[in-house]
């Protein structure tokens, strides 16, 4: 998605079709190759969940659509920011380029693919950082998405100029500037990327969504400055932070919030022996792998669906559940909970 072909591309996908449900008796009518091919499908499937409208995604959703109101303000007036903020696996991105998608379909249906002045309509930018990104990289970043031929030969000033020359001409309304964390804002590479995003704030017409694991403790909000100086970074007045928890288990709305996501997931999951109640039975034990942290229940189920399938036990059990490794930080919380 960091090309504006491939964030198109995203933004404009029907959803993916839907596969099949055999019974045990039609599977083993397959030949070898086709059960194979079944079953990877099925993989395929079972790995790509739709975006759940859960609580926190909901939430998130209206806070951003409040702060898009200044999105219709005059070009000459200074638009906020949203700054989805929180740790790891929450799901951030997801809400991020989901809201961005919804936006994106609904401009491109109002005004149409066409600028009036002929030029490709992209309403949406999509910007994703790397380590030590610097201000030079970060206008880099922009063009590179525009497909700008002057990515890699402007000098930085020109490159900034450049990148809001492509916004302005293809009249971008929204920029989501993702994994902001890599952004050191207490160094001087970071404080100038601080200071240029404000720059370019001022001189686009856009709103940007800036993503990243706790910005807040990074000092994103406060430019990096520290005490009495914090106070006059204006960052924290022109941004909105938006965060994202974990889910809880321990609540009745905690638990209602839960059980609505465990059984969302699995109505999508494709294994011939699942059934009503395959994931719900095993809530509290999913809540401890996981901790609540989205990303991490999916990285499980997608690995509890695969050893269901490849053992042809075809559906998630306790017995399954306990043969899955997860990622380090769930597998760690889950071993002292």
């Amino acid at each position: 998605m960091a090309t504006k072909q491939g964030w198109d591309a995203f933004a404009q996908s029907a959803p993916r079709p839907a596969l099949d449900q055999l019974s045990r008796t039609e599977m083993h009518r397959l030949t070898d190759e086709e059960r194979e091919d079944y079953d990877e499908a099925r993989l395929v499937w079972n790995a790509n969940p739709p975006a759940i409208k859960t609580a926190q995604l909901n939430s998130a959703f209206s806070v951003m659509d409040q702060v898009m109101a200044s999105n219709r303000r005059d070009g000459d007036r200074l638009r906020g920011s949203v700054v989805i903020d929180a740790a790891p696996a929450l799901g951030k991105t997801t809400i991020a380029t989901r809201f961005a998608r919804e936006f994106h379909r609904k401009t491109l249906r109002r005004f149409g693919a066409t600028t009036g002045a002929g030029h490709q309509r992209l309403p949406v930018a999509f910007i994703p950082l790397d380590a030590g990104v610097t201000l030079k990289g970060l206008n880099q970043k922009i063009l590179a998405f525009y497909g700008h031929p002057g990515t890699n030969r402007a000098t930085t000033a020109r490159l900034g100029a450049l990148a809001v020359d492509c916004v302005r001409s293809c009249e971008t309304q929204l920029i989501v500037l993702d994994d902001l964390h890599f952004v050191d804002f207490k160094h001087r590479n970071g404080r100038e990327v601080s200071n240029h995003l404000k720059g370019l704030a001022n001189e686009m017409p856009v709103t940007f969504i800036y993503v990243g694991v706790r910005l807040a403790e990074k000092r994103f909000f406060d430019e990096g400055l520290l005490g009495e100086d914090a106070a006059y970074a204006q960052t924290s007045r022109r941004s909105t932070r938006v965060p994202v928890a974990p889910f809880n288990h321990t609540t009745d709305a905690g638990a209602r919030a839960w059980s609505h996501l465990l059984t969302k997931l699995e109505e999508h999951l494709l294994l011939v022996d699942s059934e009503p109640g395959m994931l719900m039975r095993q809530a509290a034990e999913l809540h401890r792998r996981t901790q609540g942290h989205i990303g991490s229940l999916t990285n499980l189920l997608d690995r509890a669906s695969y050893l269901a399938i490849t053992t042809g036990v075809e559906t998630i059990n306790p017995e399954i559940l306990s043969m899955v490794t997860i990622d380090n930080a769930a597998e760690t919380s889950a071993r002292t909970a």
